[in-house]
């Protein structure tokens, strides 16, 4: 199913209900899903062909998303993390519930952005949480259009998002260690610009 904005009603209707696809997000094209239901998790390692150890970036809508993953914030980390989002920056936090094995996949933690796009936002308020990770299968240059994706995807995924040709780094991953930041993966932010904060 090709679907050519956010907005569409059904497209928040397949994503609640368990399907996968390709949305534009903030940086590159993504393959995308609900964050409640482990059989499409598992779905999703098997299309992608990812290392089952390795978790996916979750895409929130705000930094209050985070008590849906049982995470407590200190009144200044969560200040800090304001000030940072919502940006192409991907922060890896604790995350040791075992209602969310299926997501951490045992590393007891998860990497979490809000996203620097304001009609994904709208999304995930209607959605919910979603997982994400670049459009292509691993080892493969990231998708940069919808008819790339469908190379790679073909009807293995249940939807498309067409947003026209994306071309740009993923996010950068960032891990706080409760004093200061490591840069994990260096995308489109860089450190220097986190100063102040």
């Amino acid at each position: 199913m090709l679907f050519s904005s956010l907005n569409s009603k059904k497209l928040v209707s397949l994503l609640k209900s368990g399907a996968i696809g390709v949305i534009p997000t903030d940086t590159i094209y993504g393959i995308s899903a609900s964050v409640k239901k482990p059989e499409t998790i598992e779905r999703l390692y098997d299309i992608r062909l990812r290392d089952r150890s390795k978790p996916f970036i979750v895409l929130i809508g705000s930094v209050d998303d985070l008590a849906l993953f049982d995470i407590a914030l200190e009144d200044s980390f969560k200040a800090t993390l304001m000030r940072i989002w919502p940006a192409p920056v991907s922060i890896v936090l604790p995350s040791s519930d075992d209602a969310h094995a299926h997501l951490h996949r045992g590393t007891r933690s998860l990497a979490f952005r809000v996203p620097d796009d304001a009609r994904l936002r709208a999304l995930l308020k209607k959605t919910g949480p979603l997982i994400t990770t670049s459009a292509n299968p691993e080892g493969k240059k990231p998708a940069t259009t919808i008819a790339q994706a469908q190379n790679y995807f073909g009807n293995s995924l249940d939807f498309y998002v067409d947003a026209g040709k994306r071309k740009g780094k993923p996010s950068t991953l960032l891990r706080h260690d409760g004093a200061s930041f490591t840069v994990i993966r260096q995308g489109t932010y860089h450190l220097p610009d986190l100063k102040g904060v």
